[in-house]
């Protein structure tokens, strides 16, 4: 029985070597590959260990079955928190943090196929990279705070950069993004279907190069301009910067609630509807978060993210992450009793205490590792 977990955690992510290109594929198929403190800590270590390589030009990541990457493996951070202390927890977060800012900062181009499901962690293992394809099965979300958690992973970074206010829309509600749409907002760099990705790999894997231009120019050859659904919110964009570009949770929630009564649509009112169904916690730190995410760095958001989750981690203040796990992922009765139940009564002194440093004797401030003179990625790279 050891052996053959022993066996399973080592092909969790899987390594295909090529000429001059590495596919990863990352490898639980059943858990829609969640990420967990291993597989997190192997695409460390393989990213660093790629990095100083000079055969190696080129990374591809992708997933097994029928998503990328759903997330962290969050169910195994609480039930470690529950069995030691909150810091259990935080390593993961600690190692994950840092190897999205290894992507981030990365000198040599990743392409991540978003062939499938993509949200949460999963999105900090491939937004941050340098090229991504989605395709007519991709569906992209941040469903944090329906969890008690918020957008994390660097996400108030590349949230924050959507056209308008977007990422606010996307962040506070989890909204799901089709392929198309992610291509609309920046989060994709191409659209390929899903057929042609064996061709693509393969034209990859024939590249002795880390030119992005060149390998931007084989990309292009799958590419393909999707159509965007009618039904799409991005065709709200007005109405969703006139809302979300509002200073509070409470203003947007009011805003929203007279544009219902202005025009009814049943649009605007799964939004008001998901919002409060939301921690109310989650939401007014997840906004703070990602409006100061649009003037900082990636690095300097995950430093402040990292500080957010140890607190969350902890239970100071809120609890709603235990309680939006049980509810949405353990007992399945999706049914959260949020404490404090309603956004009046999470008040400005208990956000800012998200934002502060961690006042326990042991706790340390992120550290990134010092990486190459970049100037950084941007996702409105198409």
């Amino acid at each position: 029985m050891a052996s053959s977990l022993g066996s399973e955690e080592l092909n969790q992510v899987l390594v295909e070597n090529n000429l001059s290109a590495k596919i990863l594929t990352l490898n639980r198929p059943k858990r829609l590959n969640a990420l967990n403190y291993q597989m997190i800590c192997r695409l460390l270590d393989l990213f660093l260990t790629y990095e100083r390589d000079p055969s190696v030009k080129l990374i591809i990541l992708k997933g097994n079955g029928r998503a990328f990457c759903a997330g962290g493996d969050v169910a195994s951070v609480v039930r470690d928190v529950h069995q030691g202390t909150w810091r259990l927890g935080a390593k993961l977060f600690w190692n994950e943090f840092i190897l999205n800012y290894v992507m981030a900062t990365y000198t040599k181009p990743q392409v991540s196929i978003l062939n499938g499901i993509v949200m949460g962690g999963g999105a900090g293992a491939s937004i941050h990279g340098r090229f991504r394809v989605a395709t007519e099965n991709s569906v992209f979300a941040m469903p944090e705070t329906a969890l008690g958690l918020f957008p994390d992973v660097g996400a108030s970074y590349f949230l924050s950069r959507f056209p308008g206010f977007f990422g606010e829309y996307v962040g506070l509600t989890g909204k799901r993004l089709d392929g198309a749409e992610m291509l609309k907002c920046g989060l994709a760099t191409h659209f390929i279907p899903s057929e042609k990705l064996p061709s693509l790999e393969a034209a990859l894997c024939k590249v002795d190069s880390s030119d992005e231009t060149t390998i931007s120019a084989i990309i292009d050859q799958y590419s393909q301009q999707p159509y965007l659904e009618d039904g799409s919110a991005y065709h709200r964009l007005d109405v969703i910067d006139r809302c979300f570009s509002l200073r509070t949770v409470e203003d947007i929630l009011s805003a929203l609630e007279r544009e219902e009564a202005r025009k009814p649509d049943d649009w605007i009112s799964s939004t008001i509807q998901q919002l409060k169904m939301a921690s109310p916690t989650s939401l007014k730190i997840s906004l703070r978060s990602i409006r100061e995410g649009r003037v900082q760095g990636v690095g300097q958001c995950l430093v402040r993210e990292y500080r957010m989750v140890c607190h969350v981690l902890r239970g100071k203040v809120s609890k709603d992450f235990f309680e939006g796990c049980r509810a949405i992922l353990l007992d399945k009765d999706k049914n959260p009793k949020w404490e404090p139940s309603e956004l009046e009564l999470v008040d400005e002194t208990m956000v800012q205490q998200y934002f502060s440093k961690v006042n326990e004797e042991g706790w340390e401030e992120l550290k990134l590792p010092a990486r190459f003179s970049l100037p950084g990625y941007s996702i409105a790279k198409l």
